[in-house]
């Protein structure tokens, strides 16, 4: 754990936002970059099932970070079009390929922006999300310092577990079964640093008093101690 006396001293901030948009192959992607005062390093959400940027739990998250001295990119991985085609099918939120590219093209583009371009840079992954935030890793192995997984399915990065050489933090609801076994053996093959978190009486949504908060705590000590 980073004692508090190592968090920059005003967590009580508000940085604000401003709109950006991503390239990423043939499309633009919008997003919410927000930079705080002498950053220590920059966070990218990637998100899943259906979810986008403005998620409120990520969005919960990206703020205690942005408070403690972490940039925060949240973005969409998906473009409207696309959007509408997986509240259809429920398929786009499940190629990782697909996600995997947006989330490196986030961070290769990260390095042209002014404010954040040199520092270091963490992903966090939500769901389906954490197996691109992981993909991504493995891709930008110089870039992406360290991730954060919450109730994430990094079994579905595959073979790039074995590549993953940044810190890895799994952060699992304690009544999401399924999901923590997953978890486990996943761990098993990162290559890396690697712990699991297990949050008390949390289902997968960390819908419970308090486990948001808890999720969000672990990544900041986390992320802090690992891009700073």
């Amino acid at each position: 754990m980073i004692a508090a006396t190592e968090m920059p001293r005003d967590q009580t901030a508000r940085p604000q936002p401003r709109s950006v948009q991503v390239p990423a192959g043939a499309v633009r992607l919008d997003g919410d970059l927000t930079v705080p005062p002498e950053p220590i390093g920059t966070v990218v959400f990637a998100h899943g099932s259906g979810s986008g940027r403005f998620s409120p739990r990520n969005r919960y998250v990206a703020g205690l970070l942005a408070r403690h001295g972490l940039a925060t990119l949240l973005m969409d991985l998906l473009t409207a079009a696309e959007e509408e085609i997986d509240r259809r099918t429920a398929h786009l939120r499940f190629d990782i390929p697909l996600l995997s590219e947006r989330v490196i093209a986030a961070i290769d583009w990260l390095e042209t922006d002014q404010e954040v371009g040199p520092l270091h840079v963490g992903c966090f992954g939500a769901s389906t999300g954490a197996a691109a935030a992981l993909v991504a890793a493995a891709e930008r192995p110089q870039k992406v310092r360290a991730v954060v997984s919450r109730g994430g399915r990094p079994d579905l990065a595959g073979e790039a577990l074995r590549r993953v050489t940044a810190p890895t933090l799994l952060i699992v609801g304690s009544r999401d079964p399924q999901v923590l076994r997953l978890n486990q053996a996943a761990q098993r093959l990162l290559a890396g640093e690697s712990r699991l978190e297990i949050v008390a009486g949390a289902t997968h949504l960390f819908e419970e008093p308090g486990a948001l908060e808890q999720v969000a705590a672990l990544a900041r000590d986390w992320f802090a101690r690992h891009l700073r």
